[in-house]
């Protein structure tokens, strides 16, 4: 299975990462990136075939679409009159399959894409959508990519990809945004920086594998911390207060909105 990336940043690098786990030949593997430095960069540390030339990318059976949305339309483009029975997989933003298969001159067997940043510690979820032309080998084909940098999560309608975006897509800057919050409030509390992070990223990650290992669901578990009239019961009725909850649930709609917002304007031509 030959797979190209036209791109060659943090996500294609993450994926190209993770592949190491699997049989798949670093000589299958081919990247093309306009900046030489990534390029030997991407070499260098995995072994990876590089160019800068964009109709190498052909002869693949996967093409990984991991440019900037704004440079997508162009690209496919130029790729639609080589497309055969290669399988395209976007990881851009945004864009929707049937923007992409009218740029690419009706093509279609689409996946489209949308991983998050932990997929650069293989510890990341895809949300993926097959659009009709995909087959079940090349649905398969995607999994097995996208396998290799965390958990997938497939949907049966392309709008839940903006939901997706929503929730896993911006969800990590939500965590890195409270755990701000409670470092913040350690250090206002008497601890240093270093005794602030070790606190607040422990907690974290110990919550966080309680509640993946838990059949209980979280509700359940935070009232199980929550002693009536006790100090996390302080804490959480400070937060109601504040309608902490409602907020988050606000700003991950919004988040949504926008996404659809973004792809139909990159979507015109």
């Amino acid at each position: 299975m030959k797979i190209s990336f036209i791109g060659g940043g943090n996500m294609a690098r993450a994926i190209i990462s993770g592949l190491k786990k699997t049989a798949l030949s670093r000589a299958e593997i081919n990247v093309v990136e306009l900046d030489a430095a990534k390029r030997l960069q991407l070499e260098d540390e995995f072994g990876v075939q590089t160019t800068e030339h964009l109709p190498s990318v052909v002869d693949a059976d996967i093409i990984v679409l991991a440019v900037k949305p704004q440079q997508l339309r162009d690209i496919s483009i130029f790729l639609a009159s080589f497309l055969n029975e290669q399988l395209i997989i976007s990881i851009a933003a945004g864009i929707s399959c049937q923007a992409l298969s009218r740029w690419l001159n009706g093509y279609n067997a689409i996946v489209r894409v949308m991983p998050n940043t932990p997929a650069q510690i293989q510890a990341g979820i895809s949300g993926l959508y097959a659009a009709e032309g995909v087959s079940i080998e090349q649905r398969e084909q995607a999994n097995l990519l996208l396998s290799a940098v965390g958990s997938t999560l497939w949907v049966d309608d392309e709008s839940k990809i903006d939901a997706v975006t929503a929730i896993s897509g911006s969800g990590p800057a939500y965590v890195f945004y409270f755990i701000e919050a409670l470092e913040q409030a350690a250090l206002e509390l008497g601890f240093d920086q270093e005794q602030a992070r070790v606190l607040s990223l422990q907690t974290f990650l110990g919550a966080s594998q309680l509640a993946s290992q838990s059949a209980s669901p979280a509700a359940e578990l935070r009232a199980q911390v929550t002693s009536k009239g006790g100090t996390t019961a302080s804490a959480i009725q400070s937060m109601e207060q504040a309608t902490i909850k409602q907020s988050i649930i606000q700003a991950a709609h919004a988040a949504a909105t926008r996404a659809h917002e973004l792809g139909e304007q990159l979507a015109k031509d």
